[in-house]
């Protein structure tokens, strides 16, 4: 697939040939469902705790006689019927993370890209460099490339002044090659690559042994 070759002004300077392996490979909706699903579940932290009555810290006094008052029967106030007693059948710390064989993320990856690039929301730019962060020209540059979508920019590398220019940008993700995930991808409406970027997703994508380590 060829795509043209912007610059960081929105001019067209020339055209490159997308690789078939990772730009053209078979859309596979319930593989990318997958593969967000894993990724949403094991960002979650699973910290969440509620103390049972055998852990509040309350008093330990009967809350009244045993007999003659007319009411059921109670020794504690950690019951969980009662304000600031314990809870019960409450949240326990639990792991949510999922496991997904490594050439499906991959394949994964490969479908959504595929996506991206049929819909023609793929753009690459020929060469992208700021001499310090400059929040300003990073959005007037993404008005000129994409408009108004938002979009995820792929570096080749760490560039500390493209990464903070777009950090305050609420639609523009700054991100490193080898970061690419199935998230990001799905959430955003426009990928940028940088032309480098493109032989770094080559080098873990683009062929069936690079899959199978």
């Amino acid at each position: 697939m060829e795509v043209v070759v912007k610059n960081m002004a929105g001019q067209e300077v020339g055209s490159v040939t997308l690789p078939a392996s990772i730009f053209e490979a078979p859309i596979n909706t319930g593989l990318m469902h997958q593969a967000l699903v894993r990724q949403l579940a094991n960002a979650r932290v699973g910290t969440h705790k509620a103390k049972t009555r055998g852990e509040v810290n309350r008093t330990t006094a009967k809350v009244y006689r045993q007999k003659g008052t007319g009411n059921a029967r109670h020794g504690s106030r950690k019951a969980p019927i009662y304000v600031g007693g314990g809870v019960a059948h409450g949240p326990l710390p639990r792991d949510y993370s999922k496991k997904m064989p490594r050439k499906m993320r991959r394949a994964a990856l490969c479908s959504a890209l595929s996506a991206k690039a049929a819909n023609g929301d793929i753009i690459v730019l020929d060469r992208i460099e700021m001499a310090a962060p400059k929040t300003k020209e990073m959005a007037q540059m993404m008005e000129r490339l994409v408009g108004k979508s938002s979009v995820v920019l792929v570096l080749p590398g760490r560039n500390e002044a493209i990464e903070k220019s777009a950090h305050n940008i609420p639609d523009v993700k700054a991100l490193l090659a080898h970061y690419l995930n199935i998230r990001d991808l799905l959430g955003h409406n426009k990928l940028v690559l940088a032309a480098d970027a493109l032989d770094v997703l080559a080098g873990f994508l683009g062929s069936d042994e690079a899959s199978e380590e």
